[in-house]
């Protein structure tokens, strides 16, 4: 489930986080977690399988130890064209959006600063500093369907239920909930009757309706890296570096009922906009062994990322009532076209993402290599704080805990090699992330590639298929009779590495 809805503010400008909805933090925290292999159109080709090899500048961000292993300088650029489609499945209907996006997913620069002296055990090594995309949140999502069983107005309800209208105008002011009272949606049971209680509410809005979303996501995660790989006697390889992450995370909601039925109302919509800006810092520190002439064994470890993030919220609902007779409790009221919007936001906080420990060996002949990668993390270990006081993540901390687990990925890769022919192939496995095991966001990836190596040039180009499914729901319900849809989501990526050595 993605980011639903946000809360209310601690001010008008600064928010208080207790009012988040926690859920909605786990997802984020998992989706900004979640990063991608990267690197150029040849380790993508392979899967992202990379902790083992070296002499390309993936290093500076997989496994720096692979620096080492240049003997010339080099400069490289990147462009892609990703496809994305999802399918989704609500209430027997099914529905596809498709999009597509250029993209810039890397540029490097690699220094070799290499020794004349052969007969000493230090060779001498290469600094690289690279630009790479790590995340990708590019994403157009719709469905619709009938909905017979509940309403976003019974969401409203239990979220409205226990406070007298005054929080209205104090904490849920700037909330959906809000924007349901400011447009009618429901209203204090005292309304219908004094005897009622002012804290427990009710809505004119039937039960049953025609509902659609659609979904907009954009954005990217890149991370710039500042690494340094040695060289001992070709045998061994060791490096580290920094790591500047950037996020920039965009969603634009769209939720509409139209109800069946009735001649009070004919039809609701919410829409929301989310903006999120951070930036982030890690280390990750590696070495490489050549035992013999055939065998890399490799591994790294890549530190939890800190970021400092913004957040910006902003929302508005407008209803199309028929000319509807309303008692606010005071006076009547006539119903036609209605709307409210919310303030904007803003929200700053930290979140910490877990880290990464990787290994891996690559079997080399003149022919080409098979190389394979295992990667453990933890989602469960992404932590929320605030340098605000009296603001606490203790309770979306401890949900995601609960919610994630450890996971091991999988990569293997293959590359076939012919004079100054590449032939290349990948299979790509992220693990689910889920404690429970009836739930499953395995992301599944398929690449192929082919290149050119000259003296002074080469070009690499790879195709990248990656698959994932995933629940999502507009709304919970304490009952658990929420509507859920199920997205089928695909990325068709071609990406082009030009690199040039002197």
């Amino acid at each position: 489930m993605m980011r639903i809805f946000f809360g209310a503010t601690l001010s008008v400008i600064l928010l208080s986080v207790n009012f988040l909805w926690a859920q909605s933090y786990s997802e984020s925290a998992l989706l900004f977690s979640r990063t991608q292999p990267a690197g150029s159109a040849r380790i993508l080709g392979l899967g992202g399988t990379q902790t083992a090899l070296g002499g390309d500048y993936s290093s500076a961000l997989s496994n720096p130890a692979g620096l080492g292993m240049y003997n010339r300088s080099e400069f490289t650029f990147s462009p892609a064209l990703s496809f994305y489609d999802t399918k989704s499945e609500f209430n027997g209907t099914s529905t596809d959006e498709s999009t597509s996006k250029f993209n810039i997913p890397g540029i490097s620069y690699v220094m070799h600063m290499g020794r004349d002296d052969d007969e000493r055990s230090f060779r001498g090594g290469s600094l690289g500093i690279s630009f790479s995309r790590i995340n990708d949140f590019n994403r157009s999502t719709i469905y619709r369907g009938r909905n017979t069983t509940n309403s976003i107005v019974d969401y409203f309800m239990e979220q409205a239920n226990g406070d007298t209208p005054s929080q209205f105008d104090s904490y849920q002011y700037n909330t959906p909930t809000g924007l349901a009272f400011y447009n009618y949606l429901i209203g204090p049971q005292s309304i219908t009757d004094p005897n009622n209680p002012d804290d427990q509410y009710f809505t004119d809005a039937p039960v049953e309706s025609d509902q659609q979303e659609e979904i907009i996501t954009k954005g990217t995660s890149y991370q710039w890296n500042f690494s340094y790989g040695a060289n001992i006697e070709d045998k061994f390889f060791f490096g580290g570096g920094l790591g500047i992450s950037t996020l920039r995370y965009k969603s634009q909601k769209t939720f509409s009922e139209s109800y069946l039925d009735t001649d009070i109302i004919e039809s609701m919509q919410l829409n929301e906009n989310l903006s999120v800006r951070g930036s982030g810092v890690n280390v990750t520190l590696g070495a490489i062994v050549r035992p013999v002439d055939f065998i890399q064994i490799g591994a790294s470890f890549t530190s939890p990322t800190y970021y400092q993030i913004t957040e910006n919220y902003d929302a508005s609902m407008s209803t199309s009532w028929n000319n509807y007779d309303y008692w606010d409790g005071s006076q009547n009221v006539t119903l036609n076209d209605e709307s409210a919007s919310t303030d904007i936001v803003t929200s700053e906080y930290n979140l910490t993402t877990p880290l990464k420990i990787s290994a891996g060996i690559a079997f080399i002949s003149k022919y080409g290599f098979i190389t394979a990668d295992i990667e453990r993390t933890n989602p469960a270990k992404a932590r929320y704080s605030s340098d605000i006081s009296g603001i606490s993540f203790s309770s979306e901390n401890d949900e995601i805990k609960s919610l994630y687990r450890a996971t091991n990925n999988y990569r293997i890769g293959a590359e076939f090699r012919y004079e100054i022919f590449r032939l290349r192939a990948g299979y790509n496995i992220q693990s689910s992330s889920f404690e429970n095991e009836d739930l499953d966001n395995k992301i599944t990836t398929i690449s192929g590639g082919v290149g050119v190596r000259l003296k002074k040039f080469y070009a690499d180009f790879a195709l990248i298929n990656r698959s994932f499914d995933n629940f999502y729901s507009p709304y919970t319900l304490n009952d658990g009779s929420e509507p859920v849809v199920k997205m089928e989501n695909k990325t068709l990526t071609s990406m082009l590495t030009f690199g040039f050595t002197f």
